[in-house]
């Protein structure tokens, strides 16, 4: 979507072809209720949270992570291992990490996981509000009134995933995919790659990102996922439950689940008026 906007790449389309962005980066997704909730865990005295910067400004019904980052209560880090290295140190407090993102950043969270069970750290959790990519794309695939005619597919995602499950899709309900990458000509080779499989009436997944992205995906990633998270259905903000949509952490590494560990605060979340 960045890239679209960059490049100008809607004003050069012909008015029959729209791009429509969705369903949006892993914080744009995340609900209202997990940021009130991240928030509230600042609260208690023992608890440290620690955050991608990127969901410090988004905004809670009263506050920001951002807001109480002056408290000392909240770090920015660019690994979810900086954060295990920093319960290792101080074993007084509760260090929560937000599992913020999709397929892509779900891999380094669960390594971190791994590596916090094999130190047997018991001050190390994880309140997981990871997401995947293809249940979204199938919910608005099946919905009549959206529409969609294509799929421009998430380049880090299918790094990630491969390009299997969007045969599925492509399949089931009869919609071009093409697996896109960043640049300006990737983006337009893509479009035209999906125009010319809706004007043949043809319905396959083809990858243009095939310089970056196998059939496959990455499998040690992928195996990854499976060991330390499981499924379930989760909230995604502007849109709803999407069954089987979320992740969880698996039995196996239940103890670093924070949600079963951590007493959080009651809050109370107010959606915004005027926003669909």
């Amino acid at each position: 979507t960045m890239s679209v906007e960059r490049f100008g790449i809607r004003r050069m389309l012909p008015e029959n072809v729209r791009l429509i962005s969705g369903p949006g980066c892993p914080v744009c997704v995340t609900p209202k209720n997990y940021i009130d909730k991240a928030i509230g865990l600042t609260g208690l005295e023992d608890v440290i949270i620690f955050s991608f910067g990127d969901m410090l400004k988004v905004p809670g019904t009263h506050s920001s992570l951002l807001k109480k980052k002056s408290s000392g209560k909240v770090k920015i880090v660019y690994s979810a291992l900086d954060a295990v290295e920093f319960a290792e140190k101080s074993q007084d407090k509760k260090i929560v990490f937000l599992g913020i993102g999709f397929e892509t950043t779900v891999p380094t969270v669960a390594a971190s996981i791994k590596y916090a069970k094999k130190k047997k750290l018991k001050n190390f959790f994880v309140y997981s509000g990871h997401k995947v990519m293809p249940p979204a794309m199938r919910l608005l695939a099946g919905d009549k009134e959206v529409n969609i005619k294509g799929f421009l597919c998430p380049a880090h995602v299918s790094a990630i995933i491969g390009t299997m499950p969007y045969s599925i899709i492509s399949k089931k309900y009869n919609i071009p995919c093409v697996i896109s990458g960043f640049e300006p000509l990737d983006i337009l080779q893509s479009i035209l790659m999906l125009v010319r499989q809706v004007k043949l009436n043809i319905a396959k997944v083809e990858n243009q990102y095939n310089r970056v992205v196998r059939v496959s995906g990455n499998t040690k990633a992928l195996n990854l996922i499976d060991e330390v998270f499981s499924t379930h259905d989760s909230e995604w903000r502007g849109i709803g439950v999407i069954k089987k949509s979320g992740l969880v952490l698996s039995r196996r590494y239940s103890d670093f689940d924070a949600e079963k560990y951590i007493d959080f605060p009651k809050v109370e979340t107010k959606m915004d008026k005027g926003c669909i």
